[in-house]
């Protein structure tokens, strides 16, 4: 299935008057990690209040040590902080990455904007290197921007 085709699926989850925010950021996990194959970890993280730091929300995928984030920490915390998004085709090779699973082989994370702030991001991780395109991007920034709207 290409990317794009699963785009009436997310507006679907969006619009879903009986599920809270929760659920509904789950679902589009769900969605994502069973219909494309190169996303393995799928979930979102959100600046935890006042502080400088990012807190883990819904998920899908291995359960994760790293419920809190600081900004500059990582490639969620490095996002927090430049306010682009980050691809990274081959983990090994980034100085400041932290380590969910020696399985991950690739991330890329993007954020999520609120009145021009950065409030939060969409993480995946995937098994297989260097599997991210453009159209990951812009996928990724349309369900962001989608999820904007809830919040």
């Amino acid at each position: 299935m290409n990317l794009e085709e699963l785009n009436p699926q997310i507006e679907t989850v969006i619009i879903n008057s009986q599920l809270d925010l929760d659920s509904k950021l789950y679902a589009i996990c769900e969605l994502l990690e069973k219909h494309v194959n190169h996303y393995d970890w799928v979930g979102f993280y959100f600046k935890n209040g006042n502080k400088e730091e990012l807190k883990l929300g819904p998920y899908v995928g291995e359960p994760t040590d790293h419920t809190i984030i600081p900004f500059g920490k990582g490639i969620c915390g490095q996002v927090a902080v430049s306010n682009e998004n980050f691809v990274v085709p081959d983990v090994s090779a980034q100085d400041n990455y932290i380590a969910c699973s020696i399985t991950v082989k690739a991330e890329i994370v993007v954020p999520i904007f609120v009145n021009g702030e950065n409030i939060g991001q969409i993480d995946i991780d995937s098994k297989t290197p260097d599997p991210f395109t453009k159209a990951d991007e812009r996928f990724l920034e349309f369900i962001c921007e989608k999820v904007s709207g809830l919040l």
